[in-house]
């Protein structure tokens, strides 16, 4: 992968704890954005894998056209939950909302896992910003930004030639170590930047 240019995943977590304590979500509510495939896909398989009492809201575009989601409903049928959303509109972001407010009430984990290849300098005020705002509210919200490694997906096709073969990782490896890293987040993580090891990154 060129140097100047990073997949990012952004995960949002939300649940009132201490600095000290790490946060659990077990049978809580996880939504993963950008989940049709790849690393997104892949997280609402370990997800959905991992807490058999909790929920597991999966958006993107076009869920239908989805034949990984479209095989994990038929496996979860009770906890998986597919809902159409395109960030790029409005009306779209309001009815997802909607959609997982009436059902559930909440959400405990939000992961975007958009593909996006972008220069740091564009994500951190906006990342940054986010997690000021986060907490401030009443049940502290905790925003980061998790790097995956370069993992074996369509969208870092172009950048693998010259990666070797060890750093090109799997999305199943890949997911299990940055849902370790969500595991163990604190309320001090708050708009910190870790990659896939769990080391943090300066920024």
């Amino acid at each position: 992968m060129a140097s100047s240019r990073a997949t990012r995943v952004l995960s949002l977590t939300r649940r009132p704890f201490s600095s000290s304590s790490s946060l659990k979500f077990d049978a809580g509510v996880s939504m993963v954005q950008g989940a049709s495939r790849g690393i997104g896909l892949e997280f609402v398989k370990q997800l959905l894998e991992k807490n058999d009492k909790g929920h597991v809201v999966a958006t993107c575009r076009n869920p239908d056209a989805s034949t990984g989601l479209a095989q994990l409903k038929d496996k979860f049928a009770e906890s998986l939950k597919l809902l159409p959303l395109d960030l790029t509109v409005e009306t779209s972001i309001q009815a997802s909302a909607s959609s997982v407010r009436e059902t559930y009430g909440h959400l405990n984990l939000l992961i975007n896992a958009s593909g996006i290849l972008s220069i740091p300098q564009v994500l951190q005020p906006v990342s940054k910003t986010a997690a000021v705002e986060f907490a401030r509210e009443k049940d502290p919200i905790v925003c980061i930004l998790l790097h995956p490694g370069t993992v074996d997906t369509d969208l870092s096709k172009p950048f693998q030639k010259n990666v070797p073969k060890e750093k090109l990782f799997s999305k199943e490896f890949s997911v299990q170590k940055l849902l370790s890293i969500i595991d163990n987040v604190k309320s001090n993580d708050n708009g910190k930047f870790f990659a896939w090891d769990g080391q943090e990154i300066p920024w």
